[in-house]
């Protein structure tokens, strides 16, 4: 008689989070055969990001990725595809809300990763002997940050490092 390999079952279905209708990513932990939410907010866009971040970072491990996306629909909860095609589709057209107000905590996302961005070419900068910047070097990091995703402001800042450190 042959025994199959072991295969990855498919967890339960993630059960609806407690509270208000809000944006939920609900993880799947194997360990305790149980979900949990990874990130939640009244806003979908940061936990989309939440949800890309936490996938990669588990998949770097090895682990296996269960996630489930809850939000508001007609005031109620609601379940949403939280495939990783669905989720980067839907993270980069996010839509605003209807009647042209601003989606809360979207402001605040996107200056928070523009910081980010702006502290990663700036720690290049000085991790290549550069300091003091003149106003066309502000300008030129400015132009960067808004322009440039942080990965490849990562692998610039790398560069820079490399430059500025000893030479051997």
């Amino acid at each position: 008689m042959e025994t199959e390999p072991d295969r990855p079952t498919r967890p339960p279905l993630s059960p609806q989070p407690p509270g208000v209708p809000r944006w939920v990513a609900m993880f799947y932990d194997p360990a305790s055969t149980s979900w949990r939410p990874g990130a939640e907010s009244p806003d979908r866009t940061p936990v989309l990001y939440a949800i890309g971040e936490m996938a990669q970072v588990k998949r770097a491990r090895g682990d296996e990725v269960a996630v489930a996306l809850w939000g508001p629909k007609d005031g109620e909860w609601h379940r949403y595809d939280a495939s990783p095609a669905a989720v980067a589709v839907a993270a980069e057209a996010s839509p605003p809300p209807g009647d042209g107000a601003a989606r809360p905590g979207h402001a605040k996302l996107a200056e928070r990763m523009e910081d980010r961005r702006h502290q990663v070419l700036m720690a290049g900068l000085s991790k290549a002997g550069l300091y003091d910047l003149a106003p066309d070097d502000v300008t030129a990091v400015r132009t960067l940050v808004d322009q440039v995703d942080e990965a490849t402001l990562r692998r610039v800042a790398h560069w820079m490092a490399l430059a500025g450190g000893p030479v051997g």
